[in-house]
């Protein structure tokens, strides 16, 4: 089984989660930039945490034989903070460096005019740059947002095939799909969806443009999370093609236009992987 995390935070994970990771099936993770859980005071700290994301996270997950991938962007939250913003000015060259293979986290935190700009903003770039765009829905209030979210999209350059909607739920999903953007649902432990809901949600609306992510970060998360949906998946019936295609091709599907995926990293010489290698996309 090979397994495509589209949506992971692993600088707040240890080197013993990659280890699991790769154990479980794990051979390829996208990290998008997020809020780090306190204030950042310059666009300093973001140029700081975006070389990291396209060095030394990278490397990290390489020594287990893992293809790391980022996407970079000003975050929701921190789109509020006049201190954070000019950051802005600063993307456009981080965009066109190789490991980025989407604008994001992008979207709504609090539904603020400074977001609405933020996100407009940052859209504008994604199409810019020939790139994706992963799309943040809010954790409270979520069918406003997404309404809120669509309407900016409808306004930008960037098609909505080239979009991302991640943290969808059951009422979500149908507005969603209906934008012709892709369908992102993140499974954790105690919030958003868990494995069962994610079973039921494949049966009543197929596989079709679907993204499964952990989302695992600082909190109370479980970075082995998709492998939990794929077990669930084939207990519910599903078959291991339609495993293969939620849980890898489709994500390659969603990152791969621009040729910046890179899947093949060699195996890690830690005795878990026999020497195998990372097959590319739906070979």
């Amino acid at each position: 089984m090979r397994i495509f995390d589209p949506h992971i935070h692993m600088t707040s994970r240890t080197t013993d989660d990659y280890r699991a990771m790769r154990a479980a099936g794990i051979r390829a993770v996208v990290e998008p930039s997020f809020w780090l859980g306190q204030p950042r005071t310059s666009p300093a700290s973001f140029l700081d945490y975006f070389d990291s994301l396209l060095g030394w996270e990278p490397f990290r997950a390489a020594q287990y034989g893992i293809a790391h991938h980022c996407t970079l962007a000003l975050n929701p939250k921190e789109a509020n903070d006049p201190r954070c913003t000019p950051v802005l000015d600063h993307l456009p060259r981080y965009l066109d460096k190789d490991g980025v293979v989407a604008v994001g986290e992008i979207g709504y935190d609090s539904m603020t005019p400074a977001e609405d700009h933020a996100l407009a903003a940052q859209l504008q770039l994604a199409a810019d740059h020939g790139l994706p765009a992963l799309v943040h829905t809010p954790h409270r209030d979520k069918l406003a947002g997404l309404r809120r979210t669509l309407d900016v999209i409808e306004e930008s350059a960037l098609d909505p095939g080239r979009i991302l909607l991640d943290h969808l739920n059951e009422a979500t999903v149908k507005e969603a799909a209906v934008s012709g953007a892709w369908l992102g649902f993140s499974v954790y432990p105690d919030t958003k969806m868990d494995e069962a809901r994610m079973v039921a949600l494949l049966k009543e609306h197929g596989l079709e443009r679907v993204l499964v992510n952990s989302a695992a970060d600082w909190g109370h998360s479980d970075p082995l999370k998709t492998r939990r949906v794929a077990d669930a998946m084939l207990a519910g019936g599903f078959t291991e093609d339609d495993v293969d295609r939620v849980l890898w091709r489709n994500p390659v599907a969603f990152y791969g236009p621009g040729s910046r995926l890179r899947l093949d990293v060699p195996a890690a010489e830690d005795g878990l992987h026999e020497g195998n290698s990372i097959r590319r996309g739906g070979e």
